[in-house]
């Protein structure tokens, strides 16, 4: 059974239709990337699997592990193990990366039946896990993305997934505005999470994330739909050679 099964998804947002008959399915321990141009319905797939209320869902369904995901509020398909990587992530003045990284590790864990952590114990994952994405103690310090470059919010996006350790990332053109060596932190984050028992989706408008998070399966998204799939080298078949076709094809 798929981690991740997608049927037939419709989606509107105020009347508008966005996602006409989207089908996807993803398996434990695989990478999938989702190309495709502006307008397609990347990032709406995004905000769908996390629950954003305006999306409307007038058919399909979604399943996560084989139950029905768009049941779920958005906490509990986070407790069950669901990380979503925007865009563009917010800030949050008056908050610090430690207290917030501390709260919704234990939020998780209660929502999950599970003890929270103590202060020394998180203390020490979080330690760990900084060090190794290459994140300065300072930067915890300081109230969650308020001032931080577009690098340092991607990296502290990242260190979040690292700590909550989810089943299924969802990286939503993570990529936007990185320069290469925070493109680089940002896939090295994500390999480091590669595991059997772990999927993750990747979604991007360029090839160039893909040199560094080798996907197993590219999907092409036109129209609300998807209208290709193939291996790796269907990426390097867009970049070279545009969406037109697809978008032709989904018309």
């Amino acid at each position: 059974m798929p981690m991740l099964e997608v049927e037939n998804l419709h989606v509107e947002i105020e009347g508008r239709k966005i996602l006409e008959g989207l089908s996807l399915a993803v398996n434990a321990g695989e990478i999938h990337a989702i190309m495709g141009p502006n307008g397609s319905g990347k990032s709406t797939l995004a905000y769908v699997l996390a629950g954003k209320q305006e999306y409307e869902v007038t058919q399909g369904r979604v399943l996560f592990e084989g139950e029905d995901m768009l049941a779920m509020e958005p906490d509990e398909r986070a407790a069950k193990g669901l990380f979503l990587a925007f865009q563009y992530p917010l800030e949050i003045p008056g908050v610090t990366g430690m207290n917030f990284l501390r709260t919704a590790i234990n939020a998780q864990r209660k929502k999950r039946g599970e003890p929270e952590l103590a202060i020394p114990d998180f203390m020490k994952r979080l330690r760990e896990v900084a060090k190794r994405l290459g994140i300065e103690p300072e930067m915890l310090r300081r109230a969650v993305n308020v001032g931080f470059s577009g690098g340092e919010k991607k990296r502290n996006e990242i260190l979040q997934m690292a700590l909550l350790e989810p089943k299924l990332c969802v990286l939503d053109e993570t990529d936007s505005g990185l320069d290469i060596d925070a493109l680089k932190i940002v896939a090295d984050g994500v390999n480091r999470l590669r595991s059997p028992d772990r999927a993750s989706i990747v979604i991007t408008h360029y090839q160039r994330l893909l040199n560094y998070i080798v996907p197993d399966v590219v999907h092409v998204l036109s129209k609300g739909r998807i209208v290709k799939t193939g291996g790796k080298d269907l990426a390097l078949e867009l970049e070279a050679r545009g969406y037109t076709e697809y978008q032709t094809e989904a018309a």
